[in-house]
C-alpha cells in the first residue's frame, strides 16, 4: 500500500511528531510513503518529504486570510502542482491532518479526491477547524453555532486572525460543499471529546473511529541530567508546562496565578515561550525558549516534580502523554480530551485554580515524604 501523508508541518509539534511516527512504522511494514507538508519540516532520511508551493505561497495564502478571512481557499497554483505529483505517486490511502496553516487549497483537493474514489482517505481532525467557519476551537466560549452554520463569529481576532469582517458563514458552507460527499473517507479523532463533537456536524456521514495519539517511548521515558543543578533548581519543587504557543487558551494566566498562590520553594518553568514573553515573567518563574531536541525535553519533564496543563480548550494534548511517560504526573482542568490523558484523580474543574494548587502541592509533598523516608 503507498501511503500520501498531508499536514502542515512534518516532525515536530504534535502533529508533525504523530505523521513522523506513523510513516516510520508504515514503512518498517513495507508500505512506502510520501510527506506533502505546507510550512515546516525537520529532515529525515528515512522518509521522502516535498513541501506544498514555498515560503512566498504560505505569506500570500497568510495574508489573503488576514485581510479576507480565506484559510483553506487559496494556494490554488500551489494545491494544483502538488495534486499533479500526487497523480504520478498514486497513492493508495491519503492520510489528511492538518488541512489549515495557509498552504493548500481545501477545495481543490477535495474535487481531486471525489474524482479518485479509489483512494482510500482517512483524516485525523486534531481540532475543531474542518466543521465551523473560522476557529479551530471554540470551547472556551461555549459556542454552538457549528452545528447549525457559523455566523456572527467572536473569534475573529484569533488563530487563524482575520480583520476582514465576518465570513464564517461564507466559510461554513463551502467547506461543507467540500468535505461531504466523498464515497470512501474515514474519521479519526485522538480523543472521545472531538469524536462525540464531530458526530454532531456535518461530517456525521463518515464513520469515525477514536485513536489516542502515542508518542516515542524510546525517547520519552526517565532520563536523568543536570537540569536541576544548570538552573540552580536542586532545592526547589518544579511546576512544568509545556506549549508550542502559549496564550489565554493554552492557560498561561493560570500558571502566573498559581506562581501567586505558592512559597517560594515552588517555581514553575515553562518551555515553548518566545524571549519577548520570557522577560516578562515575574520571580519563579523560569522560562525556556523552544526545543526540537527531544532528549533534552525528555530531561525537563523527568526533573519536574508535577507537570501542569491548565489547557482551555484541547484535543488530546500529546505534552500530556510524554510528561507521564517520563514519570512526572499530570494535572489538567476538565476540558475537552486533556482528563482523557490524566489520573482520575488529578483532573479538577475548568478555572479551579486553588484546586489545581491544592492537588500540585498533595503531589509535591507526597514526593518529598517518599525520598526523605527511602
Amino acid at each position: 500500500m503507498r501511503y500520501l501523508f498531508i499536514n502542515s508541518v512534518y516532525g515536530i509539534g504534535s502533529t508533525g511528531k504523530i505523521i513522523a511516527q506513523q510513516c516510520h512504522k508504515l514503512q518498517a511494514q513495507g508500505h512506502p510513503c510520501l510527506v506533502a507538508y505546507g510550512r515546516e519540516a525537520i529532515p529525515d532520511s528515512e522518509v521522502h518529504c516535498i513541501r506544498i508551493g514555498n515560503k512566498i505561497d504560505y505569506l500570500t495564502h497568510a495574508a489573503w486570510s488576514r485581510c479576507f478571512d480565506l484559510t483553506g481557499l487559496c494556494s490554488r497554483h500551489a494545491t494544483k502542482k502538488f495534486l499533479k505529483t500526487a497523480e504520478a505517486y498514486a497513492p493508495d490511502v491519503i492520510w489528511l491532518h492538518n488541512l489549515h496553516g495557509y498552504y493548500i487549497n481545501i477545495e481543490l483537493l477535495f474535487e481531486w479526491l471525489k474524482r479518485h474514489p479509489q483512494i482510500t482517505v482517512r483524516w485525523t481532525l486534531h481540532d475543531c477547524w474542518a466543521f465551523t467557519g473560522h476557529c479551530p476551537n471554540f470551547a472556551m466560549i461555549r459556542c454552538e453555532k457549528w452545528k447549525t452554520g457559523c455566523c456572527d463569529c467572536t473569534q475573529l481576532k484569533e488563530y487563524p486572525k482575520t480583520y476582514g469582517g465576518d465570513h464564517s458563514r461564507r466559510n461554513y458552507l463551502r467547506k461543507r460543499a467540500a468535505f461531504t460527499g466523498i464515497s470512501n473517507m474515514q474519521l479519526i479523532t485522538p480523543s472521545k471529546w472531538l469524536a462525540d463533537l464531530t458526530r454532531d456536524s456535518f461530517l456525521a456521514q463518515y464513520p469515525v473511529e477514536v485513536v489516542h495519539n502515542t508518542i516515542d517511548l524510546n525517547v520519552f521515558k526517565p532520563t536523568k541530567s543536570d537540569f536541576r543543578k544548570n538552573h540552580g533548581l536542586e532545592d526547589k519543587s518544579i511546576i512544568l508546562g509545556v506549549s508550542t504557543l502559549w496564550d489565554k487558551a493554552k492557560g498561561l494566566p493560570d500558571l502566573l496565578k498559581i506562581r501567586e498562590m505558592l512559597t517560594p520553594n515552588y517555581v514553575i518553568v515553562v518551555v515553548g515561550a518566545p524571549e519577548s514573553l520570557i522577560k516578562t515573567f515575574p520571580e519563579g518563574v523560569l522560562g525556556i525558549g523552544r526545543t526540537k531536541d527531544q532528549t533534552e525535553l525528555a530531561a525537563i519533564y523527568t526533573a519536574a516534580d508535577v507537570f501542569v496543563n491548565p489547557t482551555h480548550q484541547d484535543n488530546y494534548p500529546t505534552v500530556n502523554l510524554e510528561a507521564a511517560a517520563c514519570g512526572t504526573p499530570v494535572v489538567t482542568y476538565n476540558v475537552g480530551g486533556s482528563p482523557e490523558s490524566a489520573a482520575p484523580e488529578n483532573v479538577v474543574p475548568e478555572n479551579d485554580i486553588k484546586g489545581m494548587v491544592r492537588r500540585i502541592r498533595q503531589i509535591c509533598d507526597k514526593k518529598r515524604w517518599n525520598e526523605e523516608t527511602k
